[in-house]
Parts: C-alpha cells; structure tokens; sequence
C-alpha cells in the first residue's frame, strides 16, 4: 500500500499556471502508475493525466483531452514525489484535484487503489 499526500493547490486567475504535487510513502515508488483525477462541485470525478515509469529514462503519460496542451504531468522517483503542471488555467479547471497510485496508467479509476485526500484549485475569471 503507498500513501499519498497532495500539495500545491490554490486559487489563481484565469490564465495562470499552479504546481501541484503529490508525495508517496510506502511501497516502492517507481514500480507504480501515478494519476491525477478532479472533481468539479456537481460533478463526478474525471480524469486528467497519469503517468507511469517504463524502463531507463523513458515515461509515458496520457492525458484528457481538456488539459492536453496546457498540463504537462512529470515525476521524480527520488523524491517518491509526481507533480502536475498546470498552465493556461480556466474557470472550469476549478476543481478538488486527487491524486492516485495503482497498476496502469489508464483513465480508469478503477486501476488506482491508492488515492490522496485532495487539494483544492480555485481559478477565478
């Protein structure tokens, strides 16, 4: 089991950039799948990237359509820490955004079985 602790998030204008992270605890870090999901006031949780390490220096990351070209996901193995990066913010990216650890790195929820408790991001008009 790994423990995972979200950090980073805010509030911040339309427009703007925010670094989230999420440090892990427990098993072995990089033999994980890391995802970032968020949830809306109203909605249901939705996918937004994930990541996994695939051998030597090689990462592969997927992402949902509505923050392709704006997010950009990355991770650290010696830090035990993954961080998105979030640019060109809009109001509808206002969100609790989670982080979770699991086998692959799918949109699917059901393949992370470790999730943070969420960190809240806030973009203003």
């Amino acid at each position: 089991q790994v423990q995972l602790v979200e950090s980073g998030g805010g509030l911040v204008q339309a427009g703007g950039s925010l670094r989230l992270s999420c440090a892990a605890s427990g098993r072995t870090f990089s033999s994980y799948a890391m995802g970032w999901f968020r949830q809306a006031p109203g909605k249901e949780r939705e996918f937004v990237a994930a990541i996994r390490w695939s051998g030597g220096s090689t990462i592969y990351a997927t992402y949902a359509d509505s923050v392709k070209g704006r997010f950009t996901i990355s991770r650290d193995n010696a830090k035990n820490t993954v961080y998105p990066q979030m640019n060109s913010l809009k109001p509808e990216d206002t969100a609790v955004y989670y982080c979770a650890a699991g086998s692959r790195a799918t949109p699917r929820e059901t393949d992370f079985a470790s999730w943070g408790q969420g960190t809240q991001v806030t973009v203003s008009s």
